[in-house]
């Protein structure tokens, strides 16, 4: 029996059509344990569902059972780059195959749209930054109950993943190949992010480690034909080093180096971020830092799964053994 022209097929309609109880269907399709249900029966269910294509109700089902399946990754005013993007498609994957549907939301500074989950009714939500006590507030009130991180118990690996480990290997690098006068270079946009400012500090906080003058930042601009000019001034100020905020700066620079007339790395080093294509690809390679965006995202996915389902933690990288210097012909 076909449901009524242009009305949504429900489980009350597989149930008829299989012979069934509304309940066998539920049990069915959603793989209850511990119910005794034939192959038969199993089969005839599954069959019907298909035949009629019924899709579950996905707000009926959350009523039901109090869960959406889905997870909310609140991002900061970050670009979407090489190692955001590969992290993200990893967790997204793993948590698919567990019948969660992982959604991003960027939020922005001076934003005038609603918070996504006060609509979507997420599981559980998930900051790279920590919430501000509104935000906290907002979930709460929403009836959100899961958050992370929480302030009581901060501790964000893959903000230091994303942040920190990487500057830091760059720095160090630079240091031990006798590299120590150095700038932070990243692309004159038309809106600063916070992410640029984020791994600066970093840069500067261990270079002050070693014993090194913080890197200043300077911004470089690709469009106006001015880089070649930027990169020879540093050379005249004694910068030997430049650590890039990615591997698209790295080679904006080492490019304007080489058309000045400049040696790379004996005028002027230069390292890279994220380890992307054009890192292995651009003649000279880049020297960069590349990160195992695999492990760490199948590493936040399995965190996720343990928050909203009490799965055991499976053991994950940490970003220190999740990053590692790839040394190609720039530094």
């Amino acid at each position: 029996m076909a449901a009524a022209a242009g009305r949504r097929v429900t489980a009350a309609d597989v149930a008829r059509a299989a012979g069934v109880s509304p309940a066998t269907v539920g049990f069915v399709l959603n793989n209850t344990r511990g119910q005794t249900i034939s192959e038969s029966t199993r089969a005839r269910v599954l069959e019907a569902a298909s035949r009629l294509a019924y899709r579950p109700n996905s707000a009926a089902q959350a009523l039901v059972s109090g869960r959406s399946r889905i997870i909310l990754l609140v991002l900061p005013d970050w670009p979407l780059e090489f190692l955001l993007r590969n992290w993200l498609d990893e967790a997204s994957r793993v948590l698919d195959e567990s019948g969660y549907s992982l959604v991003t939301y960027a939020r922005r500074p001076n934003g005038a749209t609603r918070p996504l989950w006060e609509s979507l009714n997420p599981d559980i939500v998930f900051g790279l930054v920590p919430f501000s006590d509104d935000d906290f507030v907002s979930m709460r009130g929403c009836g959100i109950r899961r958050i992370y991180p929480d302030p009581a118990r901060w501790d964000n690996t893959e903000l230091r993943m994303a942040v920190r480990t990487g500057p830091e290997l760059q720095v160090a690098h630079l240091h031990e190949r006798g590299f120590t006068k150095l700038v932070y270079a990243a692309l004159e946009e038309p809106r600063p992010y916070s992410l640029v400012e984020a791994r600066h500090r970093a840069a500067c906080d261990h270079a002050d480690s070693l014993g090194l003058p913080p890197p200043d930042l300077r911004l470089i601009n690709y469009r106006d034909g001015s880089a070649e000019r930027v990169v020879r001034d540093w050379h005249a100020a004694g910068v030997t080093g430049v650590v890039a905020f990615n591997d698209d700066v790295a080679a904006t620079v080492v490019g304007a180096a080489l058309r000045a007339g400049m040696r790379v790395p004996a005028d002027l080093a230069v390292i890279g971020h994220d380890d992307s294509l054009i890192a292995a690809t651009f003649a000279p390679a880049l020297s960069t830092i590349g990160f195992d965006t695999t492990a760490l995202g199948r590493g936040f996915a399995y965190f996720a799964l343990h928050e909203v389902e009490g799965h055991p933690l499976q053991r994950w990288q940490a970003p220190e053994n999740a990053a590692e210097l790839v040394h190609r012909e720039t530094t």
